[in-house]
């Protein structure tokens, strides 16, 4: 079963999110068939950009209590995005939670529309936004994100554009990325490719610092027994132990 669709258009490659049945939960086989397709992007001349969008009405759950990837693939998933000598945009119709907003974070530009929704849901279930923060953490305001790490509450794609989670946001998505793509297909790929370097340094430095750091964190939090109830809630439909 392939999770991730492909299409491309006058440069453009697009990559669709495509296992609607769990919500386009980052699991271990999703996150490697990403990576997979991103690798074939970088090599493709005939790639100008990147789009990644999704089926469904979620553009991610987050990461598959049920079939995690490894907090090294993920890291090294976001990375790969971060590194691409192309740039990466995200089209977003539907929800994002949890590790689905690293991968918006990865991205160079994010457009999404007024229907979408966004929830850092970790400390709900007893975890932290580990890994996550390292494309994050450099790019979005940090007031924001003290509350929205912090209490797990949703907000619109008005407030993601305005902390810097998003790039735009509209009530059509596509209109809101034409121009962007139009642009992008007038501009050198040599150009492109270097002027995204000098825009990801900041970025690549959070990775090399503290890559290793938050790798252990999140592979700690996901084994504690906060952990193991906060997921064992979340699949009962339930509210976990702590909730007074």
């Amino acid at each position: 079963m392939t999770l991730i669709g492909r299409t491309h258009a006058r440069g453009v490659e697009m990559l669709i999110l495509d296992s609607p049945d769990n919500r386009n939960a980052l699991s271990a086989a999703l996150v490697g068939e990403l990576a997979d397709a991103l690798t074939d992007c970088a090599k493709d001349t005939d790639v100008r950009a990147v789009v990644l969008t999704h089926t469904g009405n979620t553009f991610s759950a987050g990461a598959d209590l049920r079939d995690p990837p490894h907090p090294d693939a993920l890291v090294g998933l976001l990375r790969q995005i971060v590194e691409l000598p192309r740039p990466v945009l995200a089209r977003v119709t539907g929800h994002v939670r949890a590790g689905g907003l690293g991968l918006l974070a990865a991205c160079d530009i994010a457009a999404a529309a007024h229907t979408a929704s966004f929830a850092f849901t970790e400390v709900r279930i007893g975890v932290a936004p580990a890994v996550i923060s390292l494309p994050l953490l450099p790019r979005t305001d940090p007031r924001a994100l003290a509350r929205y790490y912090l209490t797990g509450e949703r907000f619109d794609a008005p407030e993601a554009a305005r902390i810097g989670l998003l790039t735009a946001a509209g009530d059509d998505v596509d209109a809101v990325l034409e121009p962007v793509l139009d642009g992008l297909r007038r501009s050198a790929p040599e150009a492109l490719a270097e002027t995204k370097r000098l825009l990801t340094a900041r970025v690549l430095e959070s990775f090399d610092r503290d890559a290793g750091r938050l790798t252990a964190l999140s592979a700690r939090l996901f084994a504690s027994p906060h952990a193991r109830e906060g997921m064992t809630a979340f699949l009962e439909r339930r509210d976990p132990s702590w909730v007074v």
